[in-house]
């Protein structure tokens, strides 16, 4: 009985960490989309372009200085880009 009884908590925290993993993906998602916002908020035409969208997935891996020389090389602002690309790794 002390078997399933293992077993049982066994999954249960089996499931938590895997609950606790579906929880958190969708985080990196809106860090991406807060990035986004910023430039698009300086850019004031709409939608984002692509190379936006690409700097700031870039920022979310981790690699700020290409975030920010992506964004910059489109023709966003360097303080903006800076800031853009804090929060996407966040």
């Amino acid at each position: 009985m002390h078997m399933s009884t293992r077993i049982a908590g066994v999954l249960t925290g089996l499931a938590l960490a895997l609950g606790g993993a579906a929880f958190a993906a969708p985080a990196a998602h809106a860090d991406v989309t807060a990035c986004i916002n910023q430039v698009e908020r300086e850019l004031q035409g709409g939608e984002a372009p692509d190379y936006v969208r690409m700097a700031c997935y870039v920022g979310l891996t981790g690699d700020h200085a290409k975030c920010v020389s992506d964004l910059t090389a489109g023709g966003v602002t360097n303080g903006t880009a800076v800031s853009a690309c804090r929060v996407a790794p966040e």
